[in-house]
């Protein structure tokens, strides 16, 4: 009896750290957000995060993700459980530049597709209606 107990709280707790990890993916990403956007200049980025990443051949979440270790990126930390204004959002003063972010956004998603030759670089085709 004791032994059919644990195998059924075992059970109860695979399927719990499963639902959980799938409630974190990222297969609901539709738009790039934020919560330090209150008001948008602009329409916000549709974004289709595992159908860009197939496409861009992305398979390391660093990539976009990137962690920092004393101030300098790392490869092996990622902040994917982070949104980017939790560093990003404050200039070197200190000061919270809702600016600044953004500009951290266009260097990130941008500069990447300049680099890779592919994927949108105006305002237009990112941004849409």
């Amino acid at each position: 009896m004791r032994k059919t107990l644990g195998y059924i709280v075992s059970a109860i707790f695979l399927a719990a750290v499963f639902v959980g990890v799938n409630a974190y993916s990222q297969d609901d990403v539709t738009h790039v957000e934020d919560s330090a956007f209150v008001e948008h200049m602009r329409p916000p980025v549709p974004f289709m995060h595992d159908e860009h990443n197939e496409a861009a051949e992305i398979e390391d979440c660093a990539e976009c993700h990137h962690g920092e270790e004393d101030g300098k990126q790392v490869d092996h930390i990622t902040s994917e459980d982070q949104e980017c204004s939790e560093c990003h959002l404050a200039d070197e003063s200190g000061k919270d530049r809702p600016r600044e972010l953004i500009t951290r956004y266009h260097q990130n998603c941008k500069g990447c597709h300049l680099e890779r030759k592919a994927g949108p670089v105006q305002c237009c085709d990112c941004h849409t209606k």
